[in-house]
């Protein structure tokens, strides 16, 4: 249903770096990287994307003031990639929003971990397989 969507930075370099630890582990990866000459207002804004191969889905554009934090899920292909991904995420300095686990309030398969990135998104890794 979505083919990419946008979050925003206040500290461009921290969320970037960031963002390539944590997908790494769910095999996602930089994928392009552009500075916005075209916007009068911030002329120098940066912004990249990541996602699997020759897919740009998920950007980081440069903002000056913070907007309001969201959640997102990343797919996970299997439970050690979840767990992979928080430890990851912690090593980047994120906040534990939620250790890896079973979620069954959810559905009976669902296990997810939840961090909050540099800019207090909460951002997840779920997988909802069978262990």
């Amino acid at each position: 249903m979505i083919d990419h969507l946008s979050f925003y930075a206040t500290d461009y370099l921290a969320s970037k770096a960031f963002y390539a630890a944590v997908l790494e582990p769910l095999g996602y990866g930089l994928g392009q990287e552009l500075t916005a000459t075209w916007d009068p207002e911030f002329p120098g804004r940066r912004m990249c994307a990541f996602g699997p191969p020759g897919k740009s889905i998920f950007w980081i554009i440069e903002v000056k003031t913070p907007a309001t934090p969201r959640h997102l899920a990343f797919t996970a292909r299997d439970r050690a990639a979840v767990d992979s991904f928080h430890r990851a995420a912690l090593k980047a300095g994120a906040k534990d929003n939620g250790a890896p686990g079973e979620r069954p309030h959810y559905h009976p398969h669902y296990y997810g971990a939840f961090v909050l990135d540099p800019d207090g998104n909460n951002i997840e890794a779920v997988n909802h397989g069978p262990p």
